[in-house]
């Protein structure tokens, strides 16, 4: 549910992660480290090679790339996101987060060795979405294009079928998730098909264990509640809270299909 890839309200809702940076930090799920192992090897990467983050966040996926030995060029549009990028950043002196639109950034220096987004190409222009990355490598140079959906497994506590009841309630947009096996790999567009060959495409099921007030911030700080606008956004957390609360607060289970796909520069 939420802001298609090329909705029109993209510019202002794609800022509003920045307004809750802290809760974005503990709650957003990471892609699991099978998935960055992988792409290392997909992508032919060693210590040393240098990448371009796009939108790193908080730094959920710079964090496992720079401990990776990559040196790693973070561009972030949320100046309180980079902040605490930068902080998780502090051992890791190869790596640097940048407070930029990826649209605006200008880089300097010789071509990069990979283009990296993680959750984040939806939010790009869809004219440089892979126009800048081809312009960013050098020759032979990959993207990586990762990211974690989520899912409802048939076996899913009840509470993640009866918490339908209140997005209907507030006329929050999309549908709900689908069951994991619907979720096959994710595969390059036809408008990147000129500009980067596939060589992967790989998923990567997984579950993330929240507690009532995690899941709850976790809520408030995605897309789709930010596109409810104010009155209703309130609306819909305090439906969700109020289920939550009926239920005695439980811990719930997440269930999450993380997907990597890698093409090469033509």
């Amino acid at each position: 549910m939420g802001c298609t890839e090329d909705d029109p309200r993209r510019h202002g809702l794609r800022g509003g992660f920045d307004r809750a940076a802290e809760d974005y930090q503990r709650t957003r799920p990471v892609c699991p480290p099978q998935l960055f192992d992988d792409l290392m090897d997909l992508a032919k990467l060693e210590a040393g090679d240098r990448v371009i983050e796009v939108g790193c966040g908080t730094g959920q996926a710079t964090v496992p790339l720079a401990e990776r030995g990559l040196a790693v060029t973070a561009v972030e549009l949320g100046a309180e996101l980079a902040a605490i990028a930068r902080r998780r950043l502090t051992g890791f002196p190869a790596a640097e987060v940048v407070t930029c639109p990826f649209e605006d950034w200008q880089p300097q220096g010789p071509p990069f060795d990979a283009v990296v987004a993680v959750n984040s190409l939806h939010w790009i222009d869809p004219h440089l979405r892979y126009a800048k990355p081809y312009e960013l490598l050098r020759s032979g140079g990959v993207m990586a294009v990762a990211g974690c959906q989520w899912a409802r497994p048939a076996d899913a506590d009840r509470f993640w079928t009866d918490v339908q009841e209140d997005y209907r309630a507030v006329g929050f947009e999309g549908c709900p998730p689908p069951p994991p096996e619907q979720l096959g790999p994710r595969h390059l567009p036809l408008e990147a098909g000129s500009l980067f060959e596939e060589v992967a495409s790989q998923r990567y099921p997984f579950q993330v264990r929240f507690s009532a007030e995690d899941y709850l911030a976790n809520l408030a700080t995605q897309s789709g509640t930010h596109a409810l606008g104010e009155d209703r956004s309130t609306e819909f957390l305090a439906r969700v809270r109020h289920r939550l609360e009926t239920l005695g607060r439980p811990q719930l289970t997440a269930t999450f299909v993380g997907y990597l796909t890698v093409g090469r520069r033509a």
